[in-house]
């Protein structure tokens, strides 16, 4: 048994907890704000289904763009710390490299989102699609909601690359291929 490999893979699924559980409900109110849906909790609480159709949309979207910075991540310290002993400083450096990849992720996340909602919106003239949700209509948060998961598949690739830009990843040598761990 490989215990260090054991205990990384702990320590990747309890991030990943972490991560699904506290920052995307956390990214998920930011982009509720931009968007002006109104207070989520209070909207769920008085059965406004449009409203819990786009928050559910909003959540999914943000949880594949995070996902994709949790993968960046984890690639990345993975090829940092190749071959190395597993040390109290190494840990703490991923949790910081973590938390950032994953803080950046988030708040760009909803800003796109929201940026996407602004100029869906401005497309589609005859309908007002927010103050319909407001109101509990499902079938403009559907499309809203569709919207907003097609506009985190596209955005993710670019922003998985754009966070690898943030890490102090080692120079490889041209032709070196390095295996996943």
């Amino acid at each position: 048994m490989n215990a260090s490999l054991f205990l990384i893979g702990i320590g990747k699924v309890l991030f990943g907890i972490v991560v699904g559980a506290a920052g995307v409900l956390l990214g998920a109110r930011v982009l509720g704000r931009l968007l002006r849906w109104g207070e989520l909790d209070e909207e769920l609480k008085n059965g406004n289904l449009g409203v819990g159709v786009l928050g559910a949309a909003g959540l999914f979207a943000l949880g594949l763009l995070a996902q994709h910075a949790v993968v960046a991540t984890f690639a990345a310290m993975d090829l940092m710390y190749r071959g190395k002993r597993l040390a109290a400083p190494m840990l703490g450096r991923f949790a910081v490299y973590g938390l950032i990849h994953v803080g950046v992720s988030l708040a760009v996340g909803a800003a796109v989102l929201g940026i996407g909602a602004f100029l869906f919106g401005r497309m589609t003239r005859g309908v007002d699609e927010l103050s319909e949700i407001r109101k509990g209509n499902v079938a403009p948060a559907l499309v809203l909601g569709a919207v907003m998961v097609v506009i985190a598949l596209m955005a993710a690739p670019g922003l998985e690359t754009a966070l690898d830009g943030l890490l102090p990843l080692p120079t490889l040598a041209r032709d070196e291929v390095v295996e996943p761990l």
